[in-house]
């Protein structure tokens, strides 16, 4: 398993949260029982995932760092990075973060995402 196919599938994810498609996007991404477990506390499956972006205000840039893989099984791979996100007036939001990506029906889809706050400072 390359990095490179899995941080664009993840580019395009951050892409689509900065061009108001995120609920599209992430609506063909995620499997059916997939789940975003986010900062703010909540755990959300696809199709929560999908109406709340529909709200959701755009984010003006990301940035992925020091991203790595754990490969879980031959049709399942974790992608671990710091994602750093801004939106005009407002404090970057920094955390941890994971994507756990399985393979169905021969493509990459999100299963699982995770985020971790870096406190500030």
């Amino acid at each position: 398993m390359e990095i490179d196919e899995l941080l664009t599938l993840e580019r395009r994810g951050w892409d689509s949260l900065c061009d108001g498609t995120g609920g599209e996007f992430y609506g063909g991404l995620m499997t059916d029982d997939g789940v975003m477990v986010l900062a703010h506390g909540f755990a959300l499956g696809r199709d929560a995932v999908v109406a709340s972006l529909g709200d959701a205000p755009p984010w003006v840039g990301y940035e992925i760092r020091d991203p790595r893989l754990v490969a879980l099984d031959d049709d399942a791979t974790a992608l671990v990075y710091t994602g750093r996100a801004w939106r005009d007036g407002e404090p970057a939001f920094e955390a941890l973060m994971s994507s756990v990506y399985v393979r169905r029906d021969a493509r990459w889809r999100l299963a699982l995402y995770q985020q971790t706050p870096i406190p500030a400072g």
